[in-house]
């Protein structure tokens, strides 16, 4: 069976600017970012790609310029059900904000439950991106064969989802699963089940290491909180 690699886009400005970005245009990488991205066609260099599939947000095509340069015979496709979750009213306000919104309690404990005012619900989210995942698994095997890779760029919450799918976990448990910016997942999809092989892997441990001094920022994470939207990474 064909086995799909989800980038998450490398950081980017609302990422640092502690924003929820959503559909917002103009998003770009941070410089932070695009070093990220720069460093992509090296992490996967050996790995052969039959296609490559970009959300059509500019965080995300930014993040494969480099890969694609330097992998010319590839083309770039795009599917707006990869894309990220349509937050509505909620887009471009900050998180810190919005952790006080009574709807922020059910994102974290009961995110099946969610429907985001103006946008979508979160089961609507994960629905479209799961739909997505496995028709371009379907085609990429009938054109290229069961050993064929194929790579996706996405957005936290969308990778998430698509991992708890993977895994069999209720959506309501997707929070307790974390993506970093440019990190890399890998999942192959069988016909009794998909193997999940790589889950976040950055190749950076740097997250793991203890806050250097009191005045460093507190890790979004240590309340128990996911961060909606995937959050910035290490710095």
């Amino acid at each position: 069976m064909a086995t799909l690699i989800l980038v998450r886009h490398g950081r980017s400005t609302a990422n640092t600017a502690g924003l929820l970005a959503g559909w917002t245009p103009g998003v770009a990488l941070d410089e932070r970012g695009a070093e990220q991205a720069a460093a992509l066609p090296g992490r996967l260099a050996g790995v052969p790609l039959a296609a490559v599939v970009s959300s059509p947000l500019q965080r995300c095509r930014e993040t494969l310029a480099p890969l694609l340069a330097a992998r010319p015979e590839l083309t770039e496709h795009t599917d707006d059900r990869i894309g990220e979750c349509h937050y509505g009213d909620w887009s471009g306000r900050k998180l810190s904000e919005l952790a006080d919104e009574p709807l922020m309690k059910i994102v974290q404990q009961h995110p099946s439950a969610v429907s985001f005012p103006g946008g979508e619900s979160m089961r609507a989210m994960q629905a479209r991106a799961v739909d997505a995942v496995r028709e371009w698994d379907v085609r990429i095997e009938e054109e290229h064969g069961g050993d064929a890779v194929f790579l996706m760029c996405s957005h936290g919450d969308i990778i998430k989802s698509l991992v708890a799918d993977a895994l069999g976990m209720h959506l309501d448990l997707f929070q307790r699963i974390h993506v970093d910016p440019c990190s890399v997942t890998a999942i192959r999809y069988t016909a009794t089940r998909p193997f999940v092989f790589r889950l976040g892997d950055t190749g950076d441990f740097g997250s793991l290491i203890p806050r250097a001094s009191p005045e460093t920022p507190k890790d979004p994470e240590a309340d128990g909180n996911a961060v909606v939207g995937g959050g910035a990474g290490a710095a």
